[in-house]
């Protein structure tokens, strides 16, 4: 936490407090109309709608642990496929297709240090903002505690390894490369293109990508989060460091659950 606060500070100072961070920073030159981002979005959430509900005529029939590891698996196939359609609507409407989109696999090891620095500096503002929250929800209702996510719930309580494996690779993999590829890269870059300035199409992408997640207590650190996801991407102007981003942001917290909900010793 304490280096997180330190890379943080040393930010500000060397940004002017932010101003000068993405100065340089250009738009990705697309030709994507304002709907389209709409409509992949909401072929996403159709797909894994349908597919959910078909899993269900199914899987209530079997064995808990099953029910929900089928439940699971079978809506990931819809996430899948809107990645291969986000992939296929980049390549088409980028300039230089994927690689303008920030798809290049040579920036990995870059991207990777990077997204790991930039996570720490962004940490301790999603834990400040989680705990304003409750001391905010807790002087309005003393009753008040925090939602457990359902998935992190199922990896804590399950006692099905493969169910718990299951969950962790959709959290860790899955969510992360299909909601950076949906927000930061379609979203965030079709806002900019018409708001011309970086750091408002960060905070409405974030907006938005707060808002698709089921517990509105997460909501503002999960904005916070976001702004630190789509400044890494106009910074850097490669989507690998968001994702990896997502994905170690969503690892530690499984970890410390993990941690958290391990037996003590007597």
């Amino acid at each position: 936490m304490a280096v997180g606060v330190a890379l943080f500070a040393w930010w500000l100072l060397t940004t002017s407090l932010g101003r000068r961070a993405l100065a340089d920073s250009r738009p990705r030159r697309n030709s994507m109309m304002l709907p389209l981002p709409f409509l992949v979005f909401f072929v996403w959430l159709t797909g894994t709608t349908i597919l959910a509900a078909l899993a269900r005529l199914y899987t209530d029939r079997l064995e808990e642990w099953k029910g929900i590891f089928l439940g699971s698996l079978i809506p990931t196939a819809g996430s899948l496929a809107t990645v291969v359609l986000v992939l296929a609507v980049a390549r088409f409407t980028f300039v230089r297709g994927l690689k303008g989109f920030g798809l290049r696999l040579k920036t990995i090891p870059r991207d990777l240090a990077r997204a790991l620095l930039t996570l720490a500096a962004v940490w301790p503002l999603v834990m400040a903002m989680m705990s304003l929250t409750i001391l905010v929800m807790k002087y309005l209702d003393r009753s008040f505690e925090v939602p457990q996510h359902e998935a992190l719930q199922v990896i804590t309580e399950s006692g099905s390894i493969p169910l718990q494996v299951l969950m962790v690779v959709l959290a860790v993999v899955v969510a992360p490369l299909v909601e950076e590829l949906m927000f930061r890269g379609l979203f965030q870059s079709m806002i900019r293109s018409y708001l011309s300035r970086p750091w408002p199409a960060i905070a409405v992408t974030s907006v938005l990508f707060a808002a698709i997640h089921s517990n509105p207590e997460h909501w503002p650190a999960l904005f916070v989060l976001a702004m630190g996801l789509g400044y890494s991407y106009e910074r850097s102007g490669s989507l690998f460091r968001p994702i990896f981003m997502h994905a170690m942001f969503n690892g530690v917290t499984i970890a410390a659950a993990l941690a958290e909900s391990a037996p003590t010793g007597v």
